[in-house]
């Protein structure tokens, strides 16, 4: 050991000659050598992608493919166009555009190197951690995701993004740069590139464009989903706050003057979307309906859309879509006269039909013509659903009854073993159409639990009124989608799945996953969803008249609203039940004494409200249709049955 003795270790660690702790402590030395030998590892790393990462080709968004709809059955429903972009030279975008656009989004674009490293980073982060990973980028890494590269959300993506952004940097001037982010950018209605914009928001040229319009069209480089005045009025509000923000942001950069900024005080109302006439009649609502589950279930924008390429099959069936339609238009025409009465003016209808046993979307009518009427009344949730919400209290009540007779109540009560003497008297007060004792059971029950119920049934946590008195009657505004899907709960033994309107998508060929289905949830006790369908068959009866003698001799569980409800609104959701002798017992009624349907007849929920143009509030529903009783509730059965009948 004599020859080893004294010999320094290259790497002293442990410490020699230290002890306790000391020993295992690193040296200044080891940090600054390790420290050293990363940031060398890192400069080669980046070196060695920089050099082996080119500049790719531009994108062809231009010759790129429609996207192409297709029916339940295969066959097109729609080809919507390849991507509208006009391209122009900067000479033709005014200066106080381009302001407002780097104002808006990249304020030291004519000085910075063309990156963001705190914005890579933070996009990496949130990709890592699962959010959102917008943001951050400048107007040059912008152009390279726009022009260069796919728009994944993926870190190698960004990594990309970085690389060339960089290299363009190097080899194009900011001019050119800012002229193809400007050609290339997204701003909502099918329109790619500031000339595109300028023509879809105000009918005009880019070159034509003032700067308080400028600012407009660059708030909705934040995302025109968001900031679209036009599409609600939360996006209005929003459009309105950063389109000031972005005029005071060209003050604050010298970019404008006070003077100057004090003549725009009035924000510059676009002019109101328009959607192309192969989207006409219930086509344009189908599409958003598709797109909107698309959007969920990929994590895909109206961006990606747009550029095209895409196969999307819908689960909705083109005869049921053209017989609801029928029947809206027939007792349209037949009960709504606006020149005889002034309370026909305004009135919408909305309904959609809905498949139990796997909650596919098979027809949806959203309003008279999407390229005339843009809101969806299928999908609205603004329409409060009156005694149509009552059965959700009933199934709550029964539910507490299953299995747990001597649980408390919110009271601090035991429940007692004679449920009938506390809730017996709902299902009397559904055919009655009798308020109080819906009040009393909230009360009882404790209003959390009927809407979790309900939420659990398929109603939007976010549709749902606030915890008051009255919840229990129906102020919560669920749209006509999610009521129907609702409803399949109690016809389909207590089973719910999830609606859906995409069963398969394709992009180049290659399967997009995200559509594969799960099982429906047993939300609701088997026993309880065919008691609450049973109670719901006898107001089917009432509502649409008795065999032999009305509307339907096929048993009908139906929920609607009620005269009495004096609500803004008149609703029917009708689920066909089983017909007599159905279910294998031959020479019984066992379908319809069990309450269940076979899983394949929709259920079906219509809707009716009033609504002025622009007006956010819905109007009085008091003589509609020349219905004495005031609410023109016979009008919502009259469509269902109309649909259920037509051939």
């Amino acid at each position: 050991m004599k020859g080893t003795k004294g010999r320094r270790r290259f790497i002293d660690y442990p410490r020699q000659g230290r002890e306790g702790p000391r020993r295992w402590l690193p040296s200044w030395r080891l940090w600054l050598g390790t420290l050293s030998f990363g940031v060398l590892s890192l400069a080669g790393l980046f070196a060695l992608v920089y050099a082996n990462v080119d500049i790719p080709d531009e994108n062809e968004a231009a010759a790129q493919e429609a996207t192409v709809y297709y029916w339940a059955d295969g066959s097109q429903m729609v080809s919507v166009g390849a991507v509208n972009r006009q391209n122009v030279t900067l000479d033709n975008v005014p200066d106080s555009v381009e302001n407002s656009v780097i104002a808006a989004e990249n304020a030291t674009f004519y000085s910075d190197p063309g990156i963001s490293v705190q914005g890579i980073a933070r996009a990496v982060v949130n990709m890592v951690s699962g959010e959102e990973t917008q943001g951050g980028s400048t107007i040059t890494q912008q152009y390279v995701k726009n022009t260069y590269l796919s728009q994944d959300q993926t870190v190698t993506r960004k990594v990309k993004e970085f690389i060339i952004a960089l290299k363009v940097s190097n080899q194009k001037s900011k001019r050119e740069i800012l002229r193809g982010y400007l050609n290339t950018s997204w701003f909502g209605r099918g329109s790619y590139g500031i000339q595109a914009a300028a023509h879809a928001y105000y009918g005009i040229d880019a070159s034509r464009l003032n700067p308080s319009q400028g600012a407009l069209l660059a708030a909705l480089l934040k995302g025109s989903e968001q900031y679209d005045p036009g599409l609600s009025k939360a996006n209005h509000q929003r459009a309105v706050e950063r389109w000031s923000w972005i005029l005071d942001r060209q003050v604050a950069t010298g970019k404008m003057s006070e003077e100057e900024r004090a003549k725009y005080r009035e924000f510059p109302e676009p002019r109101a979307p328009a959607k192309p006439t192969s989207q006409a009649g219930q086509t344009g609502y189908l599409v958003d309906v598709a797109n909107k589950f698309v959007k969920a279930e990929t994590g895909l924008t109206d961006a990606d859309l747009a550029r095209g390429g895409y196969r999307i099959h819908t689960t909705f069936d083109k005869q049921r879509t053209h017989r609801l339609e029928k029947a809206v238009t027939d007792v349209r025409r037949q009960h709504i006269d606006p020149k005889k009465r002034a309370a026909d003016n305004y009135v919408e209808f909305g309904a959609a039909s809905v498949r139990p046993k796997d909650g596919a979307i098979l027809a949806v009518y959203g309003g008279t013509d999407a390229t005339r009427h843009f809101s969806n009344n299928a999908d609205t949730t603004a329409v409060p659903a009156g005694s149509a919400f009552k059965p959700f209290v009933l199934a709550t009540a029964l539910q507490q009854q299953v299995g747990r007779p001597e649980e408390p109540d919110v009271t601090g009560e035991a429940q007692p073993a004679d449920w009938e003497s506390k809730f017996g008297d709902l299902r009397g007060a559904l055919m009655k159409a009798e308020n109080p004792p819906f009040v009393q059971a909230g009360k009882r029950l404790g209003l959390e639990r009927i809407r979790d119920l309900a939420v659990a049934a398929g109603l939007r946590e976010e549709s749902m009124a606030q915890l008051e008195q009255t919840f229990p009657l129906g102020t919560s505004a669920p749209s006509a989608i999610r009521m129907a899907s609702a409803y399949t709960t109690f016809v389909n033994g207590g089973l719910h799945a999830d609606p859906y309107a995409v069963s398969s998508m394709t992009y180049g060929g290659r399967k997009i996953r995200g559509f594969d289905r799960a099982e429906p949830d047993q939300v609701l006790d088997a026993g309880v969803a065919q008691q609450v369908s049973a109670s719901l068959e006898g107001l089917g009866w009432r509502s649409l008249g008795l065999p032999g003698g009305g509307a339907s001799s096929q048993p009908v569980a139906a929920g609607r609203t009620e005269p009495g409800d004096r609500m803004k609104s008149a609703w029917f959701i009708g689920s066909p039940l089983a017909a007599p002798g159905a279910g294998g017992d031959t020479g019984t009624d066992a379908g319809v004494r069990n309450g269940e349907g076979d899983g394949n007849e929709p259920t079906t929920a219509v809707t009716m409200f009033r609504n002025k143009p622009g007006a956010p509030e819905l109007l009085p529903m008091q003589g509609v249709g020349g219905d004495g009783k005031g609410l023109g509730t016979a009008l919502p059965p009259k469509v269902w049955s109309a649909y259920q009948n037509a051939s």
